[in-house]
């Protein structure tokens, strides 16, 4: 008995002395996610200044991002990748000249080839921030089409991540909706239609039925605000 109890012992020490380096580690992991996100805010305050309508649109798409997420089930690490994702994915445009940024008619091709390099210094400002991984290439990749026509890797189907997929159905409904100096925005009717038109193309035709039920049943809660919890506060509805 004395000899099997001296095996255990140190066998139980070790065992306490591996969980609690797991706790560590965890914690400095969580304080490494707290640091990052709290950085992340700077920034997007910075985006906020240069900007006001990319920040907006930026909250907005989150909001319809994670719409279409919870129709989808994703988890709660999942939800909260796609909510990072869908509010970083325009980051990348603090380094976009503002003569583009802020023109007040539609862009020519040499300011829209401009505009296309947004999502890849997405990707380069958001790589560097640990655990930020996942939400770099969401941002890089927003842009890219369903059948493959996208930018900037034309990648196609489901080889663009999920959260790529949705962002894309978000931006370009928020696009579609906003009031634009050169244009007057959709209701939300005639934008799901032009969503369905180009379901297949350019979007994930599951995804744009789940947007649409989402955002029918947001609709229906008669809600003029939403919340962004990365944020910790609420967003007006019809700010665009």
């Amino acid at each position: 008995m004395k000899k099997n109890n001296v095996f255990e012992l140190p066998s139980l020490t070790t065992a306490l002395s591996l969980l609690g380096m797991a706790s560590h580690v965890e914690t400095l992991k969580a304080e490494n996610k707290k640091i990052s996100e709290q950085a992340a805010r700077t920034i997007l305050k910075a985006l906020d200044f240069k900007d006001s309508y990319t920040f907006g649109h930026s909250m907005r798409v989150a909001y319809f991002s994670l719409v279409t997420g919870t129709e989808a089930g994703l988890s709660p690490e999942e939800m909260t990748e796609l909510e990072l994702s869908a509010i970083f994915h325009d980051i990348g445009k603090i380094g976009t000249p503002d003569a583009v940024l802020n023109k007040p008619s539609r862009l020519n091709e040499e300011e829209f080839a401009i505009m296309k390099q947004h999502p890849e210094k997405s990707y380069e400002i958001l790589q560097s921030f640990p655990h930020f991984e996942k939400v770099a290439m969401n941002a890089r990749f927003h842009h890219e089409r369903f059948d493959g026509k996208g930018y900037p890797q034309g990648l196609k189907g489901e080889e663009i991540p999920l959260a790529a997929r949705i962002i894309l159905i978000a931006d370009t409904f928020d696009a579609m909706t906003s009031t634009r100096p050169y244009r007057k925005g959709l209701s939300y009717e005639v934008a799901f239609e032009e969503l369905y038109q180009f379901s297949g193309s350019q979007f994930d035709p599951k995804l744009v039925e789940l947007f649409v039920e989402g955002m029918r049943k947001e609709a229906l809660k008669g809600e003029e605000e939403f919340f962004i919890p990365l944020m910790d506060r609420r967003f007006n509805k019809n700010a665009a």
